[in-house]
């Protein structure tokens, strides 16, 4: 096919606003690992929803400018234009967790690009998810109109419930049902056990960890480093996690290097502790990971926002603790070589939502229904009562309610032109990023 077919070369202001926003989002980091950055835009060139996973950047650049930045205005305040968000809340941000109370819970997750913002970025976000998945599956405009409509009723129905009675039940093995409960079922059959064999062998009757598949043995500095880390990590736990020192014993560190859609790049480590009680069953893995500046920051102006957090990973701590209810024990922050760190548990209770069986519009839409709800009860999580932060000292649902007021149709009507709107340009996007990749075009690679 001649050059001047490509969809760069037809879209050519497109491409070099791709290309700016990648190098805002991407350059420092890419510059120190361009293998970690090929890995990653290999995974992103293979669909169009991969493509749309990895570059919040560009969604970002684009819902704050013409003609994107008018789908949600009407919704937005003094106070709905400043809420906690999710930050990249999209189709594939959910699936379970062993929360502070022992229960799996199905719910958001991924909170490394929460921050402050409008809450109707998260919905668009998600809709856009939605129409690119329903896309995927051949389905017709129809009946994606009909899923991203499912979602904005389910989200505004549960904004509207919360406001009415209050604190929402969680979606626990008691209370989901369908793909969801099997999301649950599938985390309650992994086992500690079965995690601490994959990463660690027994050695001289205590654990290490596995050489080799990914593991970077660590010099001695880095590790005394890591080590210094960890003990500033210590105060930022929760006290409950604080209760028998012998549990925050460190047996082994080791390095890794991300190499994921998110997290390409970025040095990381994992850390080996005793846990709970002194059988090896119970042995506990943490990772120490750099904190990335969120995508929607750069588009954030307010000195109060800019000025609250200490670092990248207090502020992904504090966030993650305002947007969920009961969230990981063990997590907390420090600071490595002057980088924020945000440190939490390699669970074994994880298992994310499969979309690959979810193929016909029932089954759809009573999955968008869970994601609705739950989006809803990530917002309403951080309200002045139970936070415990200043930054968004109001109650979230009570003002996302009275933003809607009674426009639910127009809400409706609002993310659905958007999901089907930014999808198309997503679609655009991933083949002018294909063709960029695969010509050469992105700058260090």
């Amino acid at each position: 096919m001649p050059d001047q077919l490509t969809a760069a070369h037809r879209e050519p202001e497109r491409a070099e606003t791709v290309l700016r926003v990648f190098d805002t989002a991407f350059g420092e980091l890419l510059a120190q690992d361009p293998a970690a950055f090929r890995v990653k835009f290999r995974k992103m060139a293979a669909s169009a929803f991969a493509f749309y996973r990895g570059t919040a950047g560009l969604y970002y650049a684009d819902v704050t400018s013409a003609p994107y930045d008018t789908y949600g205005a009407k919704y937005l305040d003094e106070r709905t234009s400043r809420v906690w968000i999710h930050g990249d809340l999209h189709a594939e941000n959910f699936g379970t967790y062993l929360n502070s109370e022992g229960r799996l819970v199905f719910n958001v997750n991924d909170f490394d690009e929460a921050y402050v913002g409008a809450f109707t970025w998260d919905v668009q976000r998600l809709a856009a998810s939605l129409a690119l998945i329903g896309y995927a599956k051949a389905l017709s405009d129809e009946t994606i109109t009909g899923l991203v409509r499912a979602f904005a009723a389910a989200y505004r129905g549960r904004i509207s419930a919360l406001v009415r009675d209050g604190e929402s039940a969680a979606f626990t093995l008691d209370t989901a049902t369908g793909p969801i409960l099997d999301t649950l079922r599938r985390a309650r059959l992994q086992t500690r056990v079965a995690l601490l064999d994959s990463e660690t062998v027994i050695d001289g009757y205590d654990r290490r960890f596995r050489k080799g598949g990914g593991a970077i043995e660590l010099d001695d500095a880095t590790k005394a480093e890591v080590l210094a880390a960890f003990e500033a990590y210590l105060p930022t736990l929760p006290p409950a996690t604080r209760t028998r020192p012998d549990a925050l014993r460190v047996k082994d560190v080791i390095g890794r290097r991300g190499i994921g859609i998110g997290s390409a790049g970025l040095p990381s480590y994992n850390l080996l502790l005793e846990g709970h009680t002194d059988a090896l069953e119970n042995d506990v893995i943490i990772y120490l990971k750099q904190g990335q500046t969120p995508a929607v920051s750069r588009h954030i102006t307010d000195p109060e926002i800019r000025g609250y957090f200490e670092h990248e990973g207090h502020r992904t701590v504090i966030s993650q603790r305002a947007l969920q209810a009961h969230s990981d024990p063990w997590l907390g922050y420090a600071t490595l070589r002057g980088q924020g760190q945000l440190v939490a548990e390699v669970s074994p209770y994880t298992a994310d939502l499969d979309w690959t069986d979810l193929n016909e519009p029932a089954d759809l839409r009573s999955v968008i229904d869970y994601l609705g709800r739950a989006t809803a009860s990530m917002h309403a999580a951080a309200d002045e009562s139970s936070s415990g932060h200043t930054l968004v000292p109001f109650s979230t649902e009570h003002a996302i309610d009275a933003a809607i007021g009674d426009d639910d149709a127009g809400f409706a009507d609002m993310l659905v032109d958007f999901a089907h709107a930014y999808g198309a340009r997503a679609r655009q996007d991933h083949q002018i990023f294909v063709d960029l990749f695969r010509n050469g075009r992105i700058p260090g690679l």
